[in-house]
């Protein structure tokens, strides 16, 4: 039995992949299978310590981004995408899995266009209140099509709702498991100081990051900080915020780090008081099982369609405050950490209305439909 995986190439679509095959692998345990043979098909292994211990074997395609924009790049990116298509092809022949995941993005196409040649059966999942370009793509093929937002259905013709399911994104169980205890002392902080943890998203955001170091000497005057940077902006943060808070008696309050491993983001997570991120379907998915409140702030529109719809669907759930990047400044992301943090009741509220929000059997569910898939042509090939 051979299940295979693909996904663009951001934590977005890759940790979602990892949560379902650790579910595959529980499953197949459960019910006393053969433990299925695991591959993830991309532009690049993204996380190879992930793939590794969950046994699952990375193979490359090349894929070419389509942008939004008038580029040049748009077309030398079509053979790109052309020469990973015959690529995943020659993969997926060599190998046969008996069903493909996947998780959208640029780089899904070429698997799932090779998958559609060889009539193998294709399961997606759309993280995004609005469905990606690659998804609605592969959703006219698709066998089964997993949601993450209710939203979302409107986007797909009614013909195709009877193969359609809304599970949430899935999330995995280590990173579920918040760790309070120990967790101020792991940061260098103390209990009785109200905790930010603020995110930018797996890459970072220069906007997120530019406007919390204007605002650092006023922060760190109320609350402690934990900044997740992004790896490629962590040492001019570091640096900057260095400067900025030299003679500031409260310095220790501010930590950045330009990524945070499982463990430190479970106890970041743990410590906080209040996240402030971008909208991305996992880390709203994330905070929702945490039961933390959520302040968002989303890509604007002009880059990116998903995210302001994905952090209005939080807000509407009730456990989420969005403040618009464009208008975003230093004053205004200060008075409304201020107005969650004062507000006890609120907060509180918001905690409810993230557990409601949240949909933990997200990848078991995914997991079982594979595995019974799998099973089926497995029996008939």
């Amino acid at each position: 039995m051979k299940i295979l995986f693909t996904g663009g190439g951001t934590g977005g679509h890759f940790y979602p992949i990892i949560a379902v095959a650790e579910e595959v692998l529980a499953l197949a345990e459960e019910k006393r299978l053969i433990a299925p043979e695991l591959f993830y098909v991309g532009v690049d292994p993204y996380d190879e310590k992930l793939l590794y211990e969950n046994g699952i074997r990375y193979l490359h395609a090349p894929a070419g981004k389509l942008r939004r924009y008038p580029s040049l790049k748009n077309v030398t990116d079509l053979f790109k995408t052309a020469y990973g298509f015959f690529k995943a092809l020659s993969q997926l022949f060599s190998l046969y899995p008996d069903v493909v995941f996947s998780k959208g993005g640029f780089a899904s196409i070429p698997t799932v266009l090779a998958a559609r040649v060889l009539g193998i059966p294709i399961v997606i999942h759309e993280s995004d209140a609005i469905p990606g370009r690659a998804n609605m793509l592969a959703a006219r093929f698709a066998y089964r099509i997993a949601l993450s937002y209710p939203q979302a259905l409107d986007y797909f013709p009614k013909k195709w709702h009877e193969k359609i399911a809304v599970v949430g994104v899935p999330i995995r169980k280590e990173i579920t498991h918040l760790q309070r205890e120990g967790a101020h002392e792991f940061l260098g902080f103390v209990p009785h100081v109200p905790t930010l943890l603020i995110m930018g998203g797996s890459q970072g955001a220069k906007r997120i990051n530019d406007t919390v170091l204007e605002a650092l000497p006023e922060l760190v005057a109320h609350y402690q900080i934990i900044h997740q940077t992004g790896r490629a902006h962590e040492e001019e943060v570091q640096k900057t915020a260095a400067v900025i808070l030299e003679k500031n008696p409260h310095r220790g309050r501010y930590k950045a780090y330009g990524y945070l491993d499982d463990l430190a983001l479970r106890m970041a997570a743990g410590a906080s008081d209040l996240i402030v991120a971008r909208a991305g379907s996992t880390t709203i998915f994330e905070a929702a099982a945490w039961q933390k409140p959520l302040l968002l702030i989303p890509i604007s529109e002009a880059v990116s369609r998903d995210q302001r719809k994905n952090a209005y669907a939080a807000a509407r759930a009730g456990f989420a405050v969005v403040v618009e990047e464009n208008n975003l400044t230093p004053h205004l992301l200060v008075s409304e950490i201020a107005r969650v943090i004062g507000d006890d009741a609120l907060r509180e509220q918001m905690a409810r209305a993230s557990a409601q929000f949240y949909r933990p059997d997200a990848a078991r569910k995914i997991a079982e439909v594979l595995l019974g898939i799998a099973l089926r042509h497995e029996r008939y090939s």
